[in-house]
């Protein structure tokens, strides 16, 4: 089977959010651009289902598959952002000036530090295997969730010391193949070719 990892589009900035569930911004128009683009992206991969984190911005990224599929959305919280629940929301494109301490700790590679790597990590794992586990051997899941949830994937998979050890863009798709004994492996990362002109850099 085949695992379609979709990052968010570009999401609006929340610095406190009006609900007591915490910050949870959904996209910008530009984000919904990129959003719009992925069917037409994804046309060569036979989808057969979507599941997303239950944040908006992911849910509105998956929208414009699942209306041209004729698809539902499945969403699954082990998908979730390590900032889910929090009260404030910065893109990282605009982190560089508003909290320069916390950009140069994702930038070197680190998740935040009022994250737990660990619970993170296997919340993230359970989520993907229960995908998987849904899944026939030749189906192909587009997985709609977050950098930080794309890049401790590919650590577990690669055994890479850091979790944020890819820039993974917005809107991009990173391809997961998995053999029918449950081997996964992965077979491209940050692919953005149908965005390349929509993104915002934020690296040096």
């Amino acid at each position: 089977m085949q695992l379609l990892l979709i990052r968010h589009a570009l999401p609006e900035r929340i610095l406190t959010a009006d609900s007591p569930a915490g910050a949870d911004p959904g996209l910008t128009p530009q984000g919904h651009t990129q959003a719009a683009r992925l069917p037409a992206a994804l046309t060569a991969y036979p989808v057969s289902a979507i599941v997303s984190s239950p944040q908006r911005r992911a849910l509105e990224t998956a929208e414009p598959l699942a209306r041209a599929l004729g698809l539902a959305v499945t969403p699954d919280t082990g998908l979730a952002e390590y900032d889910h629940g929090r009260s404030d929301y910065i893109p990282i494109h605009e982190a560089k000036e508003v909290a320069p301490e916390a950009y140069a700790r994702i930038l070197a590679g680190h998740l935040p530090d009022f994250v737990d790597e660990t619970t993170f990590r296997t919340r993230v794992l359970d989520g993907i295997a229960r995908v998987i586990a849904a899944a026939d051997h030749e189906d192909t899941v587009a997985v709609f969730a977050h950098g930080g949830v794309i890049n401790v994937y590919l650590q577990h998979l690669l055994g890479l010391d850091r979790p944020l050890a890819f820039p993974i863009d917005y809107a991009s798709v990173t391809r997961i193949l998995v053999s029918r004994t449950g081997r996964a492996r992965p077979a491209s990362v940050n692919e953005t070719g149908h965005v390349r002109d929509l993104l915002v850099r934020h690296r040096p």
